[in-house]
């Protein structure tokens, strides 16, 4: 694995939506999240961070260094084990004296779990599973982060009745019945969400490499590429635009990047009264106002 990374980024991802739920909210019945307020569209952060992780897990397939801390059906507390039986921890261990022992066993559990999970590396963790254990793995404060996405403009969710002509019992064979159900989705919608990459943070607490940068960017490129269905319709990125600083604190405050030179620009053509398309909006990147010491790069 490569060394940490010795530069602060910020990044713009433009993805969309096509006929589809990008993101339920359980509160509303699994109707796309909306801000009530503006009636912009929403997609969680948690939302867009599994996408990445399912997209680490296969392009890498748990090679070493790559593996993912949070998954579907997998116990966190399993992992967190594996971090104590490298310490030589066990269920007869006394844990107060070996910490006596050894001042540095917190430190070597978390590194051991920043080294072996891709998603811990990245996003961080709290990794404190055994409650009652005098020893956990840590919490972990991630160099990348992601906020929410917002739809560039206001949704209009709509509620589709299908029918269901797979009968279940043969009572309903008998009466021949079939039953009715609803999906939500959206017509179109762009959306747009903003990160960042601390360099700081990869250096002094989980060790983000070079290489960890480079198959985030991959990730989120292609992280609806291997989970397409039939609830989310079509979705896709559009646009991955990143600001690398020429120092590890950075260069310049980050709204000047991601506020200034993309939101404004980010507007859909005068002729168009409902966008359906990516080619509806005209997405560009004022480079002549990237100040100093900072440079652009748009990946997709």
């Amino acid at each position: 694995m490569s060394e940490p990374i010795k530069n602060r980024y910020e990044f713009t991802i433009l993805f969309d939506v096509e006929n589809g739920n990008p993101n339920g909210d359980p509160d509303a019945g699994n109707m796309p999240r909306v801000d009530p307020e503006t009636g912009y569209g929403l997609v969680t952060d948690v939302c867009l961070k599994r996408k990445i992780r399912n997209c680490i897990e296969t392009i890498c397939e748990d090679q070493p260094g790559y593996r993912i801390y949070v998954k579907e059906g997998v116990p966190l507390q399993r992992s967190d084990k594996e971090a104590l039986t490298y310490v030589g921890i066990d269920e007869k261990t006394d844990i107060k004296k070996m910490k006596k022992d050894d001042p540095e066993l917190d430190r070597k559990i978390c590194d051991f779990m920043c080294q072996n999970f891709f998603d811990i590396r990245t996003f961080g963790a709290v990794m404190t599973t055994f409650v009652k254990s005098a020893l956990n793995c840590g919490q972990v404060r991630g160099p990348v982060q992601l906020g929410f996405a917002r739809s560039i403009d206001p949704i209009v969710p709509q509620e589709v009745t299908i029918t269901r002509v797979a009968i279940t019992t043969e009572k309903d064979a008998e009466d021949q019945k079939s039953t009715f159900g609803k999906k939500y989705i959206i017509p179109y919608a762009l959306y747009r969400v903003d990160g960042y990459v601390s360099a700081n943070l990869a250096r002094k607490v989980t060790g983000f490499s070079e290489d960890d940068l480079q198959y985030l960017w991959k990730a989120i490129i292609n992280m609806f590429e291997y989970d397409h269905s039939a609830a989310r319709g079509n979705m896709t990125v559009r646009e991955l635009i990143v600001f690398k600083h020429d120092s590890e604190l950075g260069n310049a405050p980050a709204y000047k990047l991601i506020n200034f030179l993309i939101l404004f620009t980010s507007r859909k053509k005068k002729s168009v009264v409902a966008p359906r398309n990516y080619t509806d909006y005209d997405v560009t990147v004022d480079e002549s106002k990237i100040p100093e010491h900072v440079t652009c790069t748009r990946m997709m």
